[in-house]
């Protein structure tokens, strides 16, 4: 069946760093543009980044535009979002979604939280 499992997570520093990877399952990932959300505590489901099936096409949303880079591996089937300059507004659980389809289909996120 379809899954996608995000990983990567964990405490970090304001001014830190991480990459958070989504293994994705049960489609065909290629074929496919993905998407990065977060939704942070009592807040909405936000998207964050998007990147075309490619990989040469990417957007970002303007609060994480300069400091996160989305990428994909598409032999390995996996989607990547890499984190810098963090601050406390990044403090999420973040998802990875394909950009169409898979309605309600959300896998279990993982947590990043920023703090000295």
């Amino acid at each position: 069946q379809v899954q996608f499992v995000e990983s990567g997570g964990g405490l970090a520093q304001p001014g830190g760093s991480l990459r958070l990877s989504c293994a994705a399952s049960g489609f065909t990932f290629s074929s496919y543009g993905m998407s990065w959300y977060r939704q942070a505590p009592g807040k909405e489901r936000e998207l964050v980044a998007t990147i075309n099936r490619g990989g040469d096409s990417t957007n970002y949303a303007d609060s994480v535009k300069g400091r996160f880079t989305i990428s994909r591996d598409n032999a390995k089937n996996t989607l990547y979002l890499q984190m810098n300059s963090l601050n406390a507004e990044d403090t999420a659980v973040y998802y990875c979604k394909p950009l169409v389809g898979f309605i309600g289909l959300w896998g279990r996120g993982t947590q990043v939280t920023v703090s000295s």
